[in-house]
């Protein structure tokens, strides 16, 4: 059962092949069997999962029937869920359970999705390879050597192990879509203010997305509509109507324009990478796609200007966790000034507080006009190249990562190593664009991605031009050895 996809699981529950309990149970004692290799949960809700399970089939026994009804997920651990550890993988809210559900949560919830866990993740959602978690590093199923991407690297890795078919996590600068690339997943960062960041804890507001991974675009289309839709409570929620994105999964491809930035293959690029990308092209022009070389000169600068906004926005988001109303607390505080700066000193780890100091910076009287106003410049002149690219094609189509999953450990030195394996996911970020990885064969035994990017509330495009390319291609139907 651990081998089904979220699409298989609901066509079972329907033809009562087997019941959301059986199907619980069994992946919770893979959980338990598998995940210490892995490091992918922070936290399981075996009780929770077991009674939503019942409760889902009691639901379909009245005759209820949904694509996630009775289906099991996880979810980041960034996503508020009332009465359980919501600790964003962080010491500072180790000890913290949330007292509502994030939006999100609630949407699947009522959905009748099954919540099995709560996902290992980057401190605050700040890195690239999850390895900045306080619970520890979580491991690449692929190879237990390698990272498995981040910040959703607890979400990729428990989905690429087939410890469950599914799972929530979050894109501020390609955090969905790069742990999708290491582990040969299927990841879509929704337009910004497609899904509601309610609930969500915050690093950059302006950058963080909600989304689905999974093992298929059709399993992320499924996800996606359970997640999506207006909220009044979040003020950056757009009142868009939600298509129905399996519906749409099965259009022709036949005369869609692709765009292939010339930026995007420079001196950064593994070559082998390069040539997966062509390859996918190949096989996209098979079933009707034309191509057509466009670009984005002002990709060179996307860098910088999301590392001086993203970090702004975090020494902002951040400043709320002083030890006074929740979270970690330093003990016997002389003074309030000490409570402050110890409590934040021993509960945010090295690159919590590195981005915290380079946000701080640059937001100071003196340096505002200097880097942060600039920055925001430079982000409209990013959105600008996208508009004009998407007058002449209808995707943007390109690698997800410049090179595979790196060693453990290997960029920990680094940092600045590190953030370049962003250069081509924070545009969308930057711009607010949909984007989706989706795999695309493997250099050296480890997955690689290609990156697909579409204009506003386009996600209906990207997952049918996935959808078309998985059937055509067995990529994403791989496993990693001894899972």
């Amino acid at each position: 059962m651990h081998q089904l996809t979220l699409a298989e699981i609901a066509r079972g529950l329907a033809d009562k092949k087997f019941s959301s309990e059986e199907l619980t149970k069994v992946l919770l004692a893979r959980i338990a069997q598998l995940d210490p290799q892995l490091n992918s949960f922070i936290s399981l809700t075996e009780d929770l999962a077991l009674s939503q399970a019942k409760a889902a089939d009691v639901r379909r026994a009245n005759g209820e029937s949904g694509a996630l009804l009775g289906a099991p997920i996880a979810h980041k651990d960034l996503f508020c869920t009332q009465g359980i550890r919501t600790s964003c993988g962080s010491k500072m809210l180790d000890n913290f359970k949330a007292p509502y559900d994030a939006t999100v949560v609630a949407k699947l919830a009522a959905a009748g999705a099954v919540t099995l866990g709560k996902t290992n993740m980057d401190e605050f959602a700040m890195g690239s390879a999850n390895e900045s978690s306080y619970y520890g590093a979580v491991k690449n199923p692929w190879n237990l050597e390698h990272v498995p991407g981040g910040s959703s690297g607890g979400s990729a890795a428990a989905v690429a192990a087939r410890l469950l078919p599914a799972a929530t996590a979050t894109d501020t600068g390609g955090s969905i879509r790069q742990p999708a690339a290491f582990t040969n997943l299927t990841g879509l960062k929704p337009t910004y203010g497609r899904v509601s960041r309610w609930g969500m804890i915050a690093y950059a507001s302006s950058l963080d997305q909600g989304g689905p991974l999974a093992r298929t675009a059709e399993d992320c289309a499924i996800l996606l509509q359970g997640m999506a839709g207006f909220d009044p409570k979040d003020s950056t929620s757009i009142d868009e109507p939600v298509p129905d994105y399996s519906a749409g999964l099965n259009g022709s491809l036949q005369g869609l324009r692709i765009g292939l930035p010339k930026e995007y293959f420079g001196a950064g690029l593994d070559p082998r990478i390069a040539e997966l990308v062509h390859n996918s092209v190949k096989e996209l022009e098979k079933l009707g796609a034309v191509v057509k070389g466009i670009s984005l000169p002002n990709m060179q600068h996307a860098i910088p200007a999301y590392y001086v906004i993203a970090p702004a926005e975090a020494s902002s988001n951040l400043s709320r966790f002083d030890g006074v109303r929740f979270g970690y607390r330093c003990e016997n505080p002389k003074d309030l000034t000490d409570l402050y700066k110890r409590s934040r000193g021993e509960g945010f780890g090295p690159e919590v507080q590195r981005r915290i100091m380079v946000g701080a910076y640059a937001l100071s009287a003196g340096y505002y006009d200097a880097y942060y106003l600039k920055a925001q410049k430079i982000r409209r002149l990013v959105k600008n190249d996208f508009m004009a690219a998407f007058n002449e094609v209808d995707i943007i189509l390109g690698p997800t990562t410049p090179n595979p999953a790196w060693k453990l450990g290997a960029k920990n030195n680094d940092p600045v190593a590190e953030y370049l394996e962003d250069v081509y996911t924070i545009t969308a970020n930057l711009a607010g664009l949909p984007g989706l990885s989706m795999p695309a064969g493997f250099v050296d035994g480890l997955p690689v991605g290609v990156q697909l990017l579409a204009p506003y509330f386009q996600e209906g495009r990207l997952l049918n031009v996935a959808h078309q390319y998985q059937l055509n291609t067995d990529w994403h139907t791989r496993t990693p050895t001894g899972f």
